[in-house]
């Protein structure tokens, strides 16, 4: 929600007193001013957030959604803040946050303006008044740009999160009014984009004919630092072991395998596969160094003292592979569940199931304290469905 910090402050203190009296001398400010703040809160929904009753204030359900994603936003928000300054829980405004996100993470006042759509002395200015609050330094210059401090950094990431919790607590409201508010952002790697995300996609959108998905690409690394930010909602594909950092938890919907494949035609087609050895022969297409499809690939040659293949051509593109294979002299090697349409319409040629005993994981990765919206839900719900029939 695009609301100033101080009104969610004032509502979280009228729905825990149930007095704007008591609420405004929380948060040492008027009668009036709380009153107003309830007001415009309740104008943003577009219902009312309390039943207003000789006994106090009462929040509705519209009150209670907003309450819980406020208090999931402000409380660690709030917190660190006062880590850094206590004068900042009652200073610190949206805009500066948000100029202290894109500064963070673009590391150049310019390039932080470019992103907000904000001229750079606005950007500038703000920093400079926040870490005049602070009373130090939020960021060291340098000529070649500037570097958030770790205080810096780490209540950018937690600005960030919250800012997510209220767009979340906008998408909650509007479901109340059975508005389509939001948007789910899936970060896809290959085998999710060709298999998994179309049936899903299509299931949800069975129920959710106008709710904006997003589906973003990318390495693995990119699409887990978007999760972590907040910008990615849920991560589909291949699963790492051990779960690469702490504040993701992953969940595994099936297990895949490596195929080896081949163009038709291909000289080793429809024969026993020949010795690994005699494999190093021929030219390879496989995933980059890195991924879990690479590192069972170059397993299994070395469980066999022998040197992986050199020079392989590295693409996750499964067009490509099936391309190059059908010059009869390249060989590729992917996820059984990505080739799987392409070995149906006859493309191309499956020399080896499970080549390597190479058996891996595949499944959601999501935040560890993530809790969906009703729509994000539903999401969740058609993924696990698909990947619960493979």
């Amino acid at each position: 929600m695009e609301v100033n910090l101080r009104h969610l402050r004032a509502f979280l203190s009228v729905a825990q007193t149930g007095s704007i009296t008591r609420a405004a001398d929380l948060c040492h400010i008027s009668q009036p001013a709380v009153t107003q703040a309830i007001a415009k809160l309740e104008t943003e929904a577009g219902q009312p957030l309390f039943t207003r009753t000789p006994q106090g204030l009462f929040a509705t359900e519209a009150g209670q959604v907003l309450h819980h994603r406020t208090a999931r936003a402000m409380t660690p928000l709030d917190t660190h803040l006062h880590e850094i300054a206590p004068r900042l829980v009652l200073t610190a405004t949206r805009a500066q946050l948000q100029a202290l996100i894109a500064a963070a993470e673009v590391q150049n006042f310019s390039l932080a303006a470019r992103r907000l759509g904000i001229a750079q002395p606005t950007v500038h200015r703000a920093i400079t008044q926040l870490e005049r609050e602070a009373g130090r330094a939020l960021f060291q210059r340098s000529p070649l740009g500037i570097a958030p401090t770790r205080a810096a950094s780490a209540l950018a990431r937690v600005a960030r999160l919250a800012f997510v919790e209220l767009d979340q607590a906008r998408a909650e409201l509007g479901d109340l009014l059975g508005r389509e508010v939001g948007q789910v952002v899936l970060g896809a790697m290959p085998l999710s984009r060709s298999y998994i995300l179309p049936q899903a996609l299509a299931s949800f959108r069975a129920t959710r004919p106008s709710l904006t998905v997003k589906v973003l690409e990318g390495s693995y690394d990119e699409l887990l630092a978007g999760l972590r930010r907040g910008e990615i909602d849920i991560l589909t594909g291949a699963l790492r072991d051990p779960a690469p950092i702490g504040d993701v938890v992953q969940e595994r919907l099936f297990d895949d395998t490596l195929v080896l494949l081949a163009g038709k035609g291909h000289p080793l087609a429809g024969r026993p596969l020949p010795p690994l050895a005699s494999l190093l022969e021929w030219p390879w297409l496989v995933t980059r160094e890195g991924t879990p499809t690479r590192t069972l690939f170059d397993r299994y040659f070395k469980s066999s003292g022998l040197t992986p293949p050199q020079g392989v051509i590295e693409t996750g593109s499964v067009i490509l592979m099936r391309e190059m294979v059908q010059d009869n002299r390249h060989l590729a090697c992917m996820s059984y569940v990505q080739a799987q349409s392409e070995v149906a319409t006859g493309l191309v040629e499956v020399l080896a199931h499970d080549f390597g005993s190479t058996r891996r994981a595949i499944g959601l990765t999501m935040r560890a304290d993530w809790q969906p919206t009703p729509a994000q839900a539903k999401m969740l719900s058609c993924l696990r469905s698909i990947g619960g029939r493979i």
